[in-house]
């Protein structure tokens, strides 16, 4: 006796329909933009992650159609295309929202709070790891290393930096992303939509106004090393402590007030550091590189006399 796939509860399926073609007058218009790109390489094939970066920026996720379309544009298959545009994190493969807020959860940015950012996150958007809020304006991930450890924990909207993050300021910053209320990054460009995003990526100009003369460089943290070797000796600063009570200053040295342009970003945290806790102060050290002996209230026992 035989049983049939149904009855062992298997099922075949149907074969997938082709993609749907775009309209005829999205279509000239993307393929008016892919033959400039296409016209950059020496080899068509190697156009294939700025067309997908051009078909993103259509729908804000890269589609069946979209994938189709790059195929077609570069003689490959869509077998070709698909393992690219899986591959590689920054396509994506469904919706997503307005802006795409990152939050790094790697080594060091989840030491120095990430972790703990990406849970207040989700339990406030009420969404989990790559999911949208109802909205469509925010969409939340965890990412790898955003290379700015020194301005750990980090946080990326659309690939612009929020550098020295807390959970109470990224709740701060997505609330205003989701009401339109003007957002700035800590470094580089103003902020843009993720569709618009996509098009920079594809490689056409970001046309808007002082956009590319914001774009920045390495922050202050990034370059003290290049200083301290240079010899160039950083001026002194004093931080006041946690509690806001009075500091133990000299008189004679100011305390740093940070200008505008030290934090450019509208979501910065406040940098707590060693300096400014004095339950964890931080080892001096000599001239020589060496540790300086600890004060008698902090000093424990020694190797000797511990034996």
């Amino acid at each position: 006796m035989t049983t049939s796939s149904s009855e062992r509860g298997v099922s075949l399926g149907m074969p997938e329909l082709p993609a749907p073609a775009y309209p005829d007058d999205v279509r000239d218009r993307l393929e008016t933009d892919a033959r400039e790109i296409i016209a950059r390489y020496p080899d068509s094939r190697s156009a294939l992650l700025p067309l997908l970066h051009l078909v993103q920026a259509q729908e804000g996720h890269v589609t069946r159609t979209g994938m189709q379309f790059c195929a077609d544009m570069l003689d490959l298959t869509t077998a070709e295309v698909t393992a690219v545009a899986t591959f590689y994190t920054m396509y994506r493969r469904r919706p997503s929202g307005d802006y795409q807020v990152g939050v790094c959860t790697n080594t060091l940015c989840a030491v120095m709070g990430g972790d703990a950012i990406f849970e207040s996150l989700q339990e406030h958007l009420g969404v989990g790891n790559g999911e949208t809020t109802e909205d469509g304006k925010v969409t939340l991930e965890h990412i790898e290393c955003n290379a700015a450890c020194d301005f750990a924990p980090v946080v990326m909207v659309n690939w612009e930096f929020f550098d020295n993050q807390t959970p109470a300021s990224v709740r701060g910053l997505v609330d205003d992303l989701r009401a339109g209320r003007p957002v700035t990054p800590t470094r580089g460009a103003p902020l843009c939509t993720f569709k618009e995003t996509a098009r920079i990526l594809a490689g056409f100009p970001d046309e808007r106004d002082g956009a590319v003369a914001a774009g920045g460089s390495a922050g202050p943290a990034s370059l003290a090393g290049l200083k301290l070797a240079k010899g160039e000796v950083p001026a002194a600063r004093v931080v006041h402590p946690r509690d806001g009570g009075p500091h133990d200053a000299p008189q004679d040295r100011a305390v740093h007030d940070p200008s505008p342009t030290e934090h450019l970003s509208s979501h910065d945290a406040p940098q707590d550091t060693s300096a400014s806790d004095p339950s964890y102060p931080s080892p001096t050290t000599t001239r020589d590189g060496g540790a300086s002996p600890r004060p008698a209230d902090q000093a424990g026992p020694t190797a000797e006399e511990g034996e």
